[in-house]
């Protein structure tokens, strides 16, 4: 009966752990020269990995891979994303994130060096500075944006065009990241005039913060095709959906006067 009731317990547990995420993965340990290298997965906020002695099967070292930005207004646990599988090529370990983002550990420098996400919302083309639009590059090369920005290339696209102030010109946004802080965010660039608005980067706007890198998806919402939700505003002019997979999206929009948030749901 004890044993019930204990095993009860901690399956209620395990339930009321991961009620809103599925548990991670069991990743299948790899080794190389008697030191086993193996992810732990018992921490959403940080994906990273531990070396082993095999013979004394003591713990050498471990070292984070990636972490992950929580926004503070959602749901923590499924913002979590897990280390899915480790493989060895050479001196290099290759840790792969559930969304499928891969980073290489070199294991005589125990840097870690990462790779573009393998996943994306755009079509399967690489994005990369020679896909900037000559908008942006234009702002670059006045040096406006650079002095404490740069191109964000993490998600495809990489930018969006759309008339988001409502003034009948052709706006760019961009993704940026901020310098040396490495908060992602959004740069609006405006057709008229080359004025540049940041969003996130350090920037906080509602309920984004002021780092948008839980940011996995982002596109156009269309002022000519308004959202079928309830109580939507009025759109001056084309607005930005972004969104975290499942978890939640925000519109971001002109009211008039300066750029703002509207929460769709968490």
């Amino acid at each position: 009966m004890r044993f019930i009731l204990v095993f009860s317990a901690v399956t209620l547990l395990s339930y009321v752990m991961f009620a809103k995420r599925i548990a991670p993965a069991t990743v299948e340990p790899v080794v190389r020269n008697d030191v086993r290298y193996l992810a732990p997965n018992n921490d959403g906020r940080r994906g990273y990995i531990e070396a082993w002695d095999v013979q004394s099967n003591k713990k050498l070292w471990d070292l984070t891979v990636f972490t992950n930005a929580i926004n503070p207004t959602m749901e923590e646990d499924v913002q979590w994303v897990f280390i899915n599988k480790l493989s060895i090529r050479d001196d290099t370990l290759v840790v792969t994130s559930e969304q499928g983002n891969i980073s290489q550990v070199d294991l005589n420098t125990k840097t870690v060096k990462q790779s573009d996400p393998a996943s994306s919302q755009a079509p399967s083309t690489t994005a990369s500075p020679n896909d900037t639009p000559e908008e942006i590059k234009r702002v670059v090369g006045n040096g406006v944006l650079t002095k404490d920005y740069e191109l964000s290339f993490r998600l495809k696209p990489s930018y969006l065009r759309g008339d988001f102030n409502g003034d009948g010109k052709v706006d760019v946004a961009v993704l940026v990241k901020q310098r040396p802080s490495g908060k992602d965010g959004i740069a609006i660039v405006h057709g008229a005039t080359d004025k540049i608005t940041i969003l996130g980067a350090g920037t906080a706007i509602g309920n984004g913060g002021d780092d948008f890198g839980w940011m996995d998806s982002w596109h156009i919402n269309s002022k000519g095709n308004p959202n079928n939700r309830t109580n939507t505003p009025k759109l001056h002019g084309d607005a930005l959906l972004v969104s975290k997979s499942e978890v939640g999206s925000a519109l971001i929009y002109w009211n008039g006067k300066r750029y703002v948030w509207w929460q769709q749901g968490d």
